[in-house]
């Protein structure tokens, strides 16, 4: 009988053995199989013609030639990635959980060397030139001559967002809508207002709709009667609007000056579009 139990005690161990030993293959494929469920992501070295590629978006010539512009920055890449703008690559240090054929994971000295911020941030979108689409005449348009400064061409498509304003008409000598400079200071709203660029003189000379222009000598904007429709033309920082612009406008409106010695020269463009913006919005 001890003979028996032992050999009994024997087996049961031996099989026992088997079963851990089977269990672990077991959760050792199953792991495998989770793996490969899903793509496993990858820090990627970037190519000398992806760097090349990218860093030359940073002019306008090449941004014409390829179709594509750059965004930088979380906020911003992430409100155009809910737009109907089309992504075309997305760099980043951390992952989006984004489509996995889009999302490019890299190190932060790859980072870095495509970015056009002196602090780059955690990523860089690379997304397709949208197609303007047409002018809508049937609200207010806000029109610019000459406006130089990326800046200020940033901050007021984010006021013609922030105000409804749908259609934004730029000058040709405008500075360009997708310069990196002038899509980090929208903070997403290109994806929401339609610009079009054109010949400005032709495009005041041939609409039906009553164009008011920015002037220092203008009425003052708060005593006349503003429409619901038109256009507003905003001028050149330092030169405001130009001649050949000037005698297409209508009304010439202003913003008055209440300090005691008036002597502000002028105001900051987009500060003066948000002003102005406001009293059309306020009054309609």
């Amino acid at each position: 009988m001890p003979v028996m139990g032992s050999k009994i005690r024997y087996f049961i161990s031996l099989f026992l053995f088997f079963l851990k030993g089977y269990i672990k293959h077991l959760l050792f494929f199953h792991f495998l199989y989770k793996i490969n469920e899903r793509p496993i992501n990858r820090v990627c070295m970037l190519s000398k013609s992806q760097i090349k590629l990218i860093t030359r978006l940073k002019q306008k010539k090449y941004r014409l030639q390829y179709g594509f512009f750059v965004v930088e920055g979380i906020k911003t890449i992430k409100e155009l990635l809910q737009s109907n703008i089309t992504l075309h690559a997305l760099y980043t240090t951390e992952t989006f959980n984004i489509d996995a054929k889009d999302e490019i994971l890299v190190s932060e000295i790859d980072l870095k060397r495509i970015s056009f911020l002196t602090t780059p941030n955690t990523a860089l979108a690379i997304f397709k030139i949208p197609e303007a689409k047409s002018i809508q005449t049937d609200k207010l348009i806000v029109a610019l001559d000459a406006i130089r400064d990326p800046g200020n061409l940033g901050t007021i498509i984010r006021l013609c967002d922030w105000f409804g304003i749908s259609d934004l008409v730029c000058s040709k000598e405008t500075v360009d809508c997708f310069n990196p400079k002038v899509i980090q200071a929208t903070m997403g709203s290109i994806a929401r207002v339609n610009i079009n660029y054109v010949n400005l003189e032709d495009f005041l000379r041939e609409t039906d709709l009553p164009v008011f222009g920015a002037f220092m000598d203008g009425e003052t904007i708060y005593t006349r009667t503003l429409p619901g429709k038109g256009v507003l033309v905003m001028g050149n920082e330092a030169n405001g609007i130009s001649e050949n612009i000037e005698v297409l406008i209508n009304e010439k409106v202003s913003i008055p000056r209440f300090g005691k010695l008036r002597e502000t020269e002028s105001l900051n463009v987009a500060t003066a579009t948000a002003i102005l913006l406001s009293e059309f919005k306020r009054r309609n």
